[in-house]
């Protein structure tokens, strides 16, 4: 996670969509420092340098975290690149990243000791301060400066519980959305062990779904939070065997099922919710 205000470069910020985002988050308080597309270097977006390879904007720029958008078939070179360049974190924004794509990007992240989060993920949000992808940061019905961590598979998900919390009358210290795919380079322990050391948030958000194993691998580190955890998991009328929307979403043989991460969450500790209504009546009760 980034605990102060990143320097952010866009990767692929002369397309459309980098255009765009890169300009909301320009006009909500993010440091875009720089934008990489190769073959483009000369140019400007919104005011921002481009530059054809990372290592040229690394050159001319402090760069903490880039973002990446570029279409799910070029998502591995691009992180790759990055991470070879020494930028620290990364975000990939992409759904459909081949799967053994996304092994080799997090296995040479691990070794260069980067940050990734993603891919099929929404980005990073802190209320009051900048955001990074594509949640609309500047969005006050969806976010308040505040002190409750987010954290989601899903961004459909995690904006939805947002909006709840606000008019909830709650705000966040910060919004992270993981990715839904079946491997993801943060995962929801990655995530709880930031928001427990962070000064800033007082109570964590837990959105999950089924398929896969994250909630129950993060409710081992919830038994020795001090911070109280408030889960909810979606998919619970899934049928086995079927997919369901996120790569990572099906329940098989018994495992990833809504029940099984809601009885692990419970049993650590945390407060469950079983609709989406109950998360701001579970905070509102501790």
């Amino acid at each position: 996670m980034i605990s102060s205000k990143p320097n952010v470069l866009v990767q692929g910020i002369t397309g459309s969509e980098g255009t765009y985002w890169a300009e909301q988050m320009l006009a909500n308080g993010t440091d875009v420092v720089a934008g990489c597309t190769p073959g483009k270097g000369g140019q400007e977006v919104a005011g921002v340098p481009v530059y054809s390879t990372v290592v040229e904007a690394l050159v001319k720029h402090r760069i903490d975290l880039s973002v990446i958008f570029v279409p799910a078939r070029f998502a591995k070179g691009a992180a790759v690149e990055a991470i070879e360049a020494g930028v620290p974190s990364i975000i990939v924004l992409a759904e459909f990243v081949p799967v053994h794509d996304t092994m080799e990007i997090l296995a040479l992240a691990r070794r260069a000791e980067a940050k990734l989060i993603g891919p099929n993920c929404p980005g990073i949000v802190f209320p009051g301060r900048d955001f990074v992808g594509i949640m609309p940061g500047w969005s006050d019905r969806l976010f308040a400066p505040g002190r409750i961590g987010v954290v989601s598979r899903s961004g459909s998900l995690g904006a939805l519980i947002n909006l709840n919390l606000v008019a909830g009358g709650y705000g966040q210290s910060a919004f992270l959305g993981l990715g839904g795919d079946p491997i993801v380079g943060t995962t929801f322990r990655d995530a709880l062990e930031w928001f427990e050391a962070d000064p800033n948030t007082d109570a964590v958000v837990l959105l999950g779904e089924v398929g896969g194993t994250m909630e129950e691998e993060a409710a081992g580190f919830i038994r020795s939070m001090s911070k109280p955890v408030v889960a909810f998991i979606a998919g619970q009328n899934a049928p086995e065997g079927k997919r369901m929307g996120h790569a990572g979403a099906m329940v098989s043989g018994g495992k990833g099922t809504a029940a099984s991460k809601m009885s692990a969450l419970a049993d650590a500790g945390a407060h469950v919710a079983t609709v989406p209504s109950d998360v701001v009546q579970l905070l509102r009760a501790l």
